[in-house]
């Protein structure tokens, strides 16, 4: 199995905050405000720049009840439901984000189709899985730091989902983290599953996003700015598979000539 990135090691971390990250990430925003892309839509940038899209598919996979709608919903710029209601069938969310490659100083553009389906429908339909599975990129597992049983399933996921997928990225995301202080999961128990996993780990909140000046209006670029840890992340495992499995990096530092 390939070893994850390094952070930072592929992509430059705080890129989007320069100015010349800013000029990109105009083209997603329409006056500060998240556009929403469908399936076959795609920002149009001015004509003198052209870069390159990469196009992922990720399976978002987690009990029901952790957040993996209101985490898909953050990463696209959408209104958070105030109300959890369980995802009835399979639900897709095309997200994009530019990204500058530390090898070549490339900017790219990342199209991430999420997927997202409820427990209930994944356990009725015996077609839901295998679709989501399908020519699937990477998986992101979500945990709940307010409930232990979400945190204790993740290897029972990881076996159920992406055994059969050695190949694919898998990150896990811990939700809600900013109920800390209530935690069912303490740092030690994250170190361990760490060590034994050896994947990325990533933590998000889940306090309601910024709002632009009229009070209602989601802030397009605060929320950016919010999910970029995770965005970037996503760019960058997926990257680097992609490198690896083209056979221009090796598998594992092991793997590297001396």
């Amino acid at each position: 199995m390939t070893r994850p990135a390094a952070p930072g090691s592929v992509i430059v971390p705080d890129w989007h905050e320069s100015a010349e990250g800013k000029e990109y990430l105009a083209c997603i925003l329409r006056k500060n405000r998240r556009r929403v892309f469908g399936l076959l839509e795609r920002p149009v940038l001015p004509p003198p720049v052209a870069i390159d899209t990469a196009s992922y598919k990720i399976f978002v996979s987690g009990k029901s009840g952790v957040g993996k709608t209101a985490l898909v919903a953050k990463l696209a710029g959408l209104e958070v439901p105030v109300v959890h209601h369980e995802t009835t069938g399979i639900q897709t969310t095309v997200v994009f984000w530019p990204a500058k490659l530390q090898a070549s100083d490339r900017v790219v553009m990342f199209r991430f189709e999420f997927w997202d389906c409820g427990e209930s429908a994944l356990k009725k339909f015996d077609h839901m899985l295998p679709a989501c599975k399908d020519k699937t990129d990477a998986f992101l597992f979500l945990f709940s730091f307010t409930d232990r049983a979400s945190f204790e399933d993740l290897p029972g996921q990881l076996a159920r989902v992406a055994g059969e997928a050695p190949g694919v990225v898998r990150m896990v995301i811990g939700s809600k983290f900013d109920q800390y202080m209530h935690t069912d999961v303490p740092e030690r128990d994250l170190t361990a599953f760490r060590q034994a996993w050896e994947l990325p780990l990533l933590r998000v909140k889940s306090v309601p996003g910024r709002r632009l000046a009229d009070g209602h209006t989601l802030d397009g670029r605060a929320g950016l700015a919010d999910m970029a840890h995770v965005l970037n992340s996503l760019a960058e495992q997926l990257w680097h598979q992609d490198q690896v499995a083209a056979g221009l990096l090796p598998t594992s530092p092991e793997d590297t000539p001396s």
